[in-house]
């Protein structure tokens, strides 16, 4: 044997006997962890003390990754295992029970850091059912409430993003939530198409209103019943408008139909209106005059007189025939506002020589007169014998009677 037999180890933690047996000194006594057959016995400890050093970096790169990084408590925790065993085991030199008392800490810490992410994770849970409920819940509101199909569609299909991009809740929960949200489209998607198959049915409905309409017009269309047939147009067109909307082809087309059969009637009267009133010219150009002769009737100053003349160019007026439509209101118009100034005239004449209207107007004036003459005497007395409430009535009376007494004394004033 190459081992010294006088050889004495003074490390702590380890020596080498006579026979190069390597001991690692533990709180359970020694342990032999090696053997050493040539060199002293210094180099088997240094050997044995490497050991050492590697199996203590292995501890410090663990809590490193522990203490520093997102390692998982699962895979720190069994990390932590098989460091334990390596230094139960451990074919090594130094102070194996400070190795094994950091493993304990470590362990401890992994513990800790378990109960956290225990605690984190039940806490995103409960998050993730508070999302996932509210998502559930508008989902049911949509389904249940909604017509505008295309948003509430659309919202729909934003909500399974929105939970496809939540966490997690529990299993049991989060495939009850689910299958609310699953039933929720479901219910959206039944009463949609319920919706689209009723309209499309009262669009059927309005489609052959409409044909009907159309036909109508269609057989109008070549008509020369000029007022009549502009009658049953305008009613064809409140039929149409009441009628609803078809589908959007079937409508358009329709309503294509409608209004050439409505162009090819209008443009036809159209001309033949425009051929009328160019040979109404004429009579328009004699109205005009008649118009200006008879403006010179006013103002009014003999109400006889002005409506011989007048009488005498409504004669001669309705001899011209008509006029073109877009100048008869005008010249119609400027014609009555004439007629009716000499109507005014000779209603104001006819009442200042009317002797039975002057006689009533100078009786109501006389006994207005005496009634405020009364009143006045009435009111003499009262304010002698002090009776105040009979002063205020017969005060307001006359203050009454004196309003009336003007009114009629302005009318009576017309026959003078």
């Amino acid at each position: 044997m190459n081992v010294r037999e006088d050889t004495v180890s003074t490390d702590p933690w380890g020596r080498v006997d006579e026979d190069g047996t390597v001991y690692v000194r533990t709180a359970d006594g020694e342990r032999a962890v090696g053997s050493w057959q040539a060199g002293e016995a210094e180099e088997a400890l240094a050997y044995f003390h490497r050991k050492y050093d590697e199996l203590a970096g292995q501890v410090q790169l663990l809590e490193q990754r522990v203490k520093g990084t997102d390692l998982s408590p699962a895979q720190a925790e069994s990390s932590i295992v098989k460091l334990r065993e390596a230094v139960a085991e451990a074919h090594a030199v130094g102070d194996l029970a400070a190795l094994t008392g950091r493993l304990d800490a470590l362990t401890e810490l992994v513990g800790k850091r378990r109960e956290e992410v225990k605690q984190a994770r039940e806490q995103a849970r409960t998050e993730a059912k508070a999302v996932k409920e509210r998502i559930v819940d508008e989902a049911e509101r949509i389904a249940d409430e909604t017509t505008h199909w295309k948003s509430g569609g659309e919202r729909l299909r934003q909500l399974v993003e929105e939970w496809k991009a939540a966490e997690r809740a529990d299993r049991v929960t989060e495939a009850a939530l689910w299958k609310r949200l699953s039933a929720a489209r479901t219910a959206f998607a039944k009463r949609r198409k319920a919706y689209f198959a009723g309209l499309d049915q009262q669009r059927e409905g309005v489609r052959s209103t409409k044909e009907r309409i159309v036909a109508e017009a269609e057989e109008l269309a070549a008509s020369t019943d000029w007022g009549a047939t502009a009658s049953a147009y305008r009613e064809l067109m409140q039929r149409w408008k009441s009628a609803g909307r078809a589908s959007r082809e079937v409508e358009d087309e329709l309503w294509n139909r409608f209004k050439a059969a409505q162009d090819q009637f209008f443009q036809a009267r159209s001309a033949v209106f425009a051929e009328r009133d160019a040979s109404l010219a004429a009579n328009a150009s004699a109205k005009e005059e008649l118009l200006a002769e008879a403006e010179k009737i006013v103002p009014v100053s003999d109400a006889r007189g002005s409506r011989a003349a007048l009488r005498g160019i409504l004669e001669r007026w309705e001899a011209v025939g008509p006029v073109p439509r877009e100048q008869r209101d005008r010249l119609e118009g400027g014609l009555r506002k004439i007629d009716d100034a000499v109507r005014k005239a000779e209603e104001a004449e006819w009442k200042r020589s009317n002797p039975e209207a002057r006689a009533r107007a100078q009786s109501t004036v006389d006994q207005l007169r005496s009634s405020i003459a009364q009143l006045e005497t009435r009111l003499a007395k009262a304010q002698a014998a002090g009776r105040a409430k009979d002063v205020k009535e017969a005060e307001e009376a006359i203050e009454a009677r004196r309003s009336w007494l003007e009114e009629a004394e302005r009318t009576l004033a017309e026959f003078s």
